[in-house]
Order: C-alpha cells, then structure tokens, then sequence
C-alpha cells in the first residue's frame, strides 16, 4: 500500500504525568468496504515511544525513534499491524524522556532539545475495495499516567506498579479520573524522516553466574559480561515495598565501582503492587556487568533476574578465531564493546553521563565495525546527522554527532569549537570505510557534499606553508604515557597528527570525486593532498628519515596513510617504527591516532614479527592485559583497572570503549587473511600472514557477493591454508613463502613448506 499523505497532528498531554504519559485513541473500523486488507501504523515522538495496538506491541523495538539531530531529521517507524487490528480497536503509547527531554553530557543538562514530550502518528487501514480509513493523532486522543513516576538515560526509572492500569489499550477501558484529553503543538512536518538504520531491539538475554554478598553487606549479581540493556523480572511482595537495583560495570574492593559513572546515578527503583509484578525498565538504559540489589523480598537467586540485552538490530557478518584463547577473548570483548555502543548511534561509552556520538571513536572503528557487523545502514543514517550537523555549522563536522554539546557550556581547557584532525575526519573516512566494505558508490554520492565540505574547510585551516599546526587538536588522545587528568598530553606532536590526518582525508576525498565523475574536484583535492604532503616531507621529516616527535605514532601514521615521499624513507620509517616497540618491550605506546594503525604499519614494512609481539602482550599497557584482569568488554584506557584491582584515577574511565578495539581490523585482514581488493569484495586478497604465537586462526566474512573463509594452521612442519570464495568472486592468493595463485569460487587448499611459529614468553 502506498503510504496515506500525513494527516496527523503532534500531540502533547494536556498533563505532563512525570515524564512518561500514556496516549490512546479508541475507534471502529468503516463498514461498507469488505475486510482489512492492509494496516500500517506509522509513528514518531518527541521524547521515546512504545506503541501498542489492542494492548499487543506494534513492533519489536524499544527506544524509538532513538537519538538523531532533532533539529533537522526526526525519524518515523512504521509497521504492519493488520493482524492486531479488531472492529473496535485501541492504539496505544507509552512516551519516555529518552534523548529529546533527558539528561545528555556531563554538565547536568536536560531539555536540551525541548520541554515538552509529544507523540505523531498515523494508522492507515487498506479495506478490499481500495477504501483506506486513516486515525491520526490529534486532540481526540486521551492521556494518562503510567506506572512509571521517573526516567532518564542517565539516571534510570522508577516503576510503582500499584499505578499500573491494567487494559488501558484495550477496547472497552473506560479511563477513570487523573485522565485528560490531549493538545496539538506546533510541528514543521519537513522534519520527518525516514530511518536508514535498524531499529533499537531486545537482543538477547544474559542470566547472572553467581548471585554473592559483598564485604559490606549489599547483595550483589556478577552477569559474567559487561553488557547493555536493563534487568527484567517477575517478584511477589507486600504493597509498598520498594527493590533498588544500582548497576555497574566493575567491582573495587568488592563492591559495585561507580564512580566510573561520574553524574550517571544508573539505579532503577520498583515499587510492589501487593500482587505479582513483572518490571522492566524500558526507558532506561545500563552499561553494567553487575547490579547491586536492596530490599529483594526473601532471598534471590540467580534464577530470579535476567538481562536483557539492548542495541540496534544488526547481522553479525564476520567472525575471528584462533590458537590464542585471550587472542579469542578480546576479539570476543570487541564485538561485545560495538554491541553496546551501537545503540542507535554509535557512542562512545555506554553507561556513564556522556554516551555521545564521539566522530573520532568511529572515524578509526568503521573498518572493524563494517567487518563483524552489517553496518551500512547504522552508519548512513548517522550520517545524514553529520551532514545536517555540518551544514548548519558552516562546514564544521562537530565532534559529536548528534552535536548536543553545542547547547552546553564550553569547557575551559578547549578553545571555540573548530575542525578537529581524527574526529572531523569521520566525515570522508566513514563513507570510505563503508564503501570499501559493501561497494555501494551510493553512500560516496549521499555524502560527497559532507566529505567536500570538511576537505575545504580544512584546507582553509592550513598554513601558508600547507601544516595543519593551529587550533585545539585532541591529537593521540590518551597516550598511555600521558597523566591520567591530561589525556591530551600525548607525545605525539599534533600537527604532525593532523597534516597527515588531512594528506589522507584530501587523497580519499579525490577517490570518492574521481569514482563519482567529478574530474575538476579530483583534480583539486589531488593538489591539495600533494600540497600537504610535500609539507609534511620538508618540516617534519628530517634528511635522515626521522619524523618530528619521533615516536610510534607519527611513524605508524606515516606508514599507514602513505604519506612519505620515497620507498627509502618509508622503509627507514618502518624500521624505526620496530625499533621504538622493541624498545618499549611491546607494549602498546600509542592513543587514539596511532593504536588503530600501527599494527598494519608494522606488517605493510615487513615487520610481521612486531605486530604480533605487540598483539600478544599481556603487560600493561597491552590490548591483552585488560584480558587477563577479567575484561569482557574493551576499556577506554589501556589501564582503566590498576594492576592491584583499583580503578584509574582518571575522570575518563570507561570499562567500555570501542576505539581501541579497531586492531580486530588487522586481525582480520593480517592474520584472518581477508581484505578487499576492489570494493564490496568483488575481487579478494586472501594473504594470511602468521606469526609467533598463533598456529592456527579461522576467520569468515559475508560479504555482499557471497561468504569468504579462510582456516590456516601449521601441521607436520608445514603451513596449510583452506579458503572458500563465493562464486562468481575472483581471489589472489599469496601464502607466507611467497607463492601466488588465482582462483575462483569455490574452497581451494594450499601448502607452503614452513617450520611452525616457536613460542616465546611474554612479560606480564
């Protein structure tokens, strides 16, 4: 059915019912037209929603519409509800906070995008002989309260069930005093959009592993895995009596450790009918792997709670494995880590009072992502809120999207907002990632403006001498040499960082202009990507090949973006690269800017041996020393939990942080062997290349042509390689000996005469 023209109004209630009013409208279906061919029900709010007709769920999601850039794109759900639909039929609606009225930031801010709550949709309903009926939202529809007296993504909700109204979406319920009617408000229906991405679902359930009394007495549940969602259960008690669940992601001497949490209060609170109660807090979110729970009637058990996992609804694509198990565990803690943090957007961290789209966070992570998940469309809907972002800001790509910290004071320690290297760059190397991955040139077109725009503006940003060396830069943001209240101190000079940022945010820019015909821009973003290069040789790359700041970051940079003039000063570069890891005892001495590149820096300069040395440490810092504590999910800081079992004292300490995490995508092309050659994986490198400490990895891809398959293991002092390619798809094969072969769909088997990788002992 094509979709009715909008005829709805958006509605408020005429009161406000603490933040989480019901709306309904009762109504009979138009006779005379033979039976309900087709019923879709089309929604949106102001705040979040959950829409129910006759009392059953419209869909499967929770949290709509989510969290876009409210100010230009407000998207609507729509769904087929013609098996809900009887002769009287109730539409329902539960309105929340959510992103709209609720808490965002740190600085304690609410109503950032307006006051009031508001609900727009429309059911339209096909019948046998064409006719359609259409119910709208308009001042018809009637508002009451909720069970729920209190809600906010930071801070949770509270349920008071003796408020619940059973039926109240169901034919026939007859609203009882407290009920009011509602009142249309101003809405530019131009704002509507429709969603790009999935929606926001119950993703699964995780059951606690141990229920335990903490030293101080507070009973506490271990869930086996930092997660996020919100606790669900079933508890009989007195009328009155009140359950308090705090949330956490670690412990700290035994009990819940919440001051990574900062502002973020993180507790649910339930109030008991008298009768039997089921809860869930779907107006919530968590990011925790244990909860502490007070006033649980009688004793509770692990099989009285369960949680329920919440993210947006995407197709697990790729999968990792091998020899190594805490090479298997992180590779485990980076899925679980883009699970929490892909909750509609992709943010930075889960649980504390930040959760904000960080540009520079996905900028680096969009390869990985793109390989263990189909991301495209999560990603093309966040960005359209880049480029409405950028838009309205002369061109500026903020450093969050959606770009709420526009509306909060600005901190003493940043200058004015401007252009920042990494996190501005998300805007071309986004949209490149992903046409890499599913080489669909539609995501180049919908975005070229957007990557145009942020090229220029930077050019506008450099020297006469062609650097970017002016304004605030985050650089190599968390150094782990740097203290723990100056994550920016990083050794990394950052104009070094951000030149060679803009060398290849300018080359890609004149890719995407060239792949789309546009001849005259790519010739211009060429002679800027030259102009900056060239700069980058004669100011930061002494006669003797060392690169300003001389340290692993600006190497790896170099290395990875391509940006040294000649083969010899990459080959010094990649020389000194190896020399200043094994000089640091492979441990990791890179932030933000350098850790997601410096593995493939290593391996592209022949230095195979490097990178996995650096992979496998278990030292701190190290990608596996939060591993061997206990991680289950990858941390902000290398050294979020001190060895001794106490929390960073950095104010920035999330236990669950995607950023760093982007080596899986050099675990997935280096020792996984499996990399495009054109994009969307139409033609494929297969190249696995093993070194010390892994004998065996299996790694699977599927791609939009097919699945791809490698498993590699040495046996009988020999390498052994199986791949499978999708019909129709064309591979190169090189094994680790050098032999090169050419095949077609189907799964091939390989030998190369190699000794097994020797073991070798790591520091801790």
């Amino acid at each position: 059915m094509t979709s009715a023209s909008w005829l709805a109004a958006m509605i408020t209630p005429e009161n406000d019912f603490d933040g989480a009013p019901l709306l309904r409208k009762e109504f009979t279906l138009e006779e005379g037209h033979g039976a309900v061919v087709k019923a879709t029900l089309r929604a949106t709010a102001l705040g979040v929603y959950e829409a129910s007709i006759n009392g059953v769920p419209a869909g499967p999601d929770v949290l709509s519409p989510g969290w876009s850039s409210y100010e230009w794109r407000l998207r609507h759900r729509s769904y087929d509800v013609t098996a809900l639909i009887r002769p009287t039929t109730v539409i329902g609606v539960e309105l929340g906070n959510g992103w709209y009225r609720g808490r965002l930031a740190w600085h304690g801010m609410s109503n950032l995008y307006g006051s009031e709550l508001g609900f727009f949709g429309q059911m339209d309903i096909e019948f046998a002989d064409g006719h359609v009926q259409s119910v709208a939202s308009d001042a018809s529809w009637q508002a009451g309260l909720s069970a729920t007296t209190f809600n906010d993504l930071y801070d949770g909700q509270t349920i008071d069930s003796r408020r619940l109204q059973q039926g109240w979406a169901e034919p026939g319920f007859v609203p009882g005093t407290g009920w009011t009617g509602a009142r249309e408000v101003a809405f530019d229906v131009g704002r509507l959009a429709e969603p790009v991405g999935p929606p926001v679902v119950r993703a699964g359930v995780v059951r606690p592993v141990e229920v335990f009394t903490s030293p101080g007495g507070k009973t506490l549940v271990d869930f086996g895995q930092n997660l996020v969602g919100w606790l669900r259960f079933t508890v009989q008690g007195e009328a009155g009596h009140t359950i308090t669940i705090r949330h956490a992601e670690v412990l700290e001497e035994g009990e819940l450790g919440v001051r990574p949490l900062r502002t973020a209060k993180a507790t649910d609170t339930f109030i008991l009918s008298g009768g039997q109660d089921s809860f869930e807090p779907t107006k919530t979110f968590h990011g925790f792997r244990y909860a502490e729970v007070t006033g649980w009637p009688g004793d509770l058990t692990e099989g009285d709670l369960e949680a329920v996992v919440v993210h947006s609804d995407l197709e697990r694509t790729g999968t990792f494995e091998c020899s190594n198990e805490l090479v298997n565990q992180l590779h485990r803690n980076i899925v679980w880590g883009l699970r929490g943090n892909f909750l509609d957007l992709p943010t930075d961290c889960p649980q504390r009072d930040e959760r904000l789209g960080w540009t520079g966070d996905i900028g680096v992570f969009a390869p990985t992502a793109a390989f263990v998940y189909d991301v495209k469309g999560f990603l093309q809907d966040w960005l359209l809120d880049l480029a409405a972002e950028q838009k309205a800001q002369d061109g500026l790509v903020p450093i969050t999207v959606p770009d709420v910290l526009k509306y909060c004071p600005q901190p003493a320690e940043f200058p004015a907002p401007e252009s920042s290297a990494l996190w501005s760059e998300a805007s071309v190397w986004v949209p490149w990632a992903l046409w890499e991955a599913y080489g669909d040139l539609s995501v180049l077109e919908n975005q070229y403006e957007s990557m145009a725009a942020h090229t220029r503006r930077v050019e506008g940003l450099l020297s006469p001498a062609g650097l970017w060396d002016s304004g605030f830069q985050f650089g190599d943001w968390l150094d782990p040499d740097a203290a723990p209240d100056q994550p920016w101190a990083a050794k990394a000079d950052t104009a070094v960082v951000a030149t060679a940022c803009m060398y290849r945010t300018a080359i890609l820019t004149a890719r995407a202009a060239g792949l789309l015909g546009k001849h005259d821009d790519e010739a211009s973003f060429e002679a800027l990507a030259a102009r900056v290069r060239n700069a980058f040789a004669e100011h930061y790359v002494a006669a003797d090949g060392t690169i300003s700041s001389d340290c692993t970051t600006v190497y790896a940079l170099a290395i990875a973006f391509d940006v040294l003039l000649t083969p010899e000063l990459r080959e010094f570069a990649g020389n000194r690269l190896a020399e200043l890891v094994r000089d640091n005892s492979y441990r990791v001495s890179t932030g933000f800017a350098g850790t997601p590149f410096i593995t493939h820096a290593l391996t592209d300069t022949g230095h195979v041996d490097g990178a996995y040395r650096l992979l496998l440490e278990e030292g701190c810092p190290s990608w596996l020393y939060p591993v061997t504590m206990g991680a289950t999910t990858v941390w902000e800081r290398w050294d979020s939990m001190l060895p001794d079992g106490t929390i960073n004292p950095g104010e920035m300490t999330s236990f669950n942080h995607y950023a760093l995490g982007a080596v899986a995508d050099w675990m997935h092309k280096a020792i996984g062997g499996i990399r495009p050659l054109e994009p969307g994986y139409s033609r494929v490198l297969i190249q696995p290349q093993p070194g010390e400490g892994i004998d065996w990895a299996s790694t699977s891809l599927k791609t939009p042509h097919g699945e791809v398959r490698t498993a590699w293991k040495y046996d009988d002092g020999g390498f052994r390689l199986e791949a499978t390619v999708p019909d129709g798809v064309a591979a190169d094969v090189v094994l680790p000996d050098g032999a090169r072969h050419g095949v077609t769909g189907g799964t091939h088997h390989f030998e190369a005469a190699l000794a097994p990788a020797p073991d070798y002992e790591v520091s801790r």
